[in-house]
């Protein structure tokens, strides 16, 4: 989704990737950089030529684009490493992605690296009842807004059976499945450390049921849409978290946005505690507060 790497369980990448392809053609239809070079090539071609090498080998975005630039000289070659990685299902190969690890990006298609797939592809309102499963409940404008895709409300209608309506405080009919959890709003929520590049900060299309307006700023405010870990208190973004070493000797990091009070520091102290002993085995976890 949002053209961006998702990690997703080996039936879930045949099964999703087929579903969220018209954004992916639109993302690099209209892309300022990669539009107009590849308007003036065969598309088809360049990705069956792509699809050839990466069945073949792994190969980095660099080389795809060298490889492909033998045949299309007059092409930039990131515009055509774009088109097959927009237009490919592709997967990223160990080391990158391990725990802890990382490594140059070396991409292979997703039938080379997991095989043919099974099974039929998953409908779009199965996957509109998962989405609403994980974020719900949710207007048909955070589910477009999630997933990149349009024409959702002819979906919420076919499922109408099968889902709960309930109102938004403004009024707003959203959507839920029927055996959900949706706590009494008296009821406070446990402090949450959400990692890195979470979805739940860009699955809606109102994000301040999430994080403020001030806050998603400030959160947002780092280089080509990179943002830490964030802190939920009650459930909303109250700060930030990020590890500080490796291994047994890590320890973490919190930046509040805002003035906590003494049990909720605690709190924030006794999640951070928690992660670091089942995550790192850190046997003297250690989580400082700054300002």
């Amino acid at each position: 989704m949002r053209g961006t790497i998702h990690l997703v369980t080996a039936n879930d990448c045949h099964r999703l990737r087929a579903l969220v392809q018209p954004t992916l053609d639109r993302m690099l239809r209209t892309s300022a950089t990669h539009g107009r070079p590849l308007a003036a090539v065969d598309v088809t071609a360049v990705v069956d030529a792509a699809k050839q090498l990466l069945d073949a080998d792994a190969l980095t975005p660099g080389e795809v684009g060298a490889r492909l630039a033998e045949q299309w000289p007059d092409t930039p070659p990131g515009s055509l490493a774009e088109a097959a990685r927009s237009l490919l299902p592709l997967v990223q190969v160990p080391p990158r992605a391990l725990w802890q690890r990382s490594g140059q990006v070396r991409l292979t298609t997703v039938t080379a690296w997991l095989g043919k797939p099974r099974g039929k592809p998953l409908a779009i309102d199965e996957m509109v009842v998962r989405y609403l499963a994980a974020f719900g409940p949710a207007s048909v404008a955070d589910m477009q807004t999630w997933s990149g895709l349009s024409r959702l409300g002819e979906v919420a209608e076919r499922l109408d059976a099968r889902l709960v309506k309930v109102k938004s405080q403004d009024g707003q009919t959203l959507y839920d499945i029927p055996d959900a959890r949706r706590p009494h709003p008296d009821i406070p929520a446990p402090v949450r450390l959400v990692a890195p590049f979470d979805n739940i900060l860009l699955s809606h299309a109102d994000r301040t049921r999430v994080i403020s307006d001030e806050h998603r700023k400030r959160l947002f405010s780092g280089k080509n849409g990179v943002f830490p870990g964030t802190v939920l208190v009650d459930g909303f973004v109250a700060g930030t978290w990020e590890l500080l070493g490796k291994d047994e000797s890590a320890s973490m990091l919190v930046r509040p946005y805002v003035a906590l009070r003494r049990g909720m520091l605690d709190d924030v102290v006794a999640e951070g505690n928690r992660l670091l002993e089942r995550a790192f085995e850190v046997a003297d976890p250690q989580v400082a507060i700054t300002d």
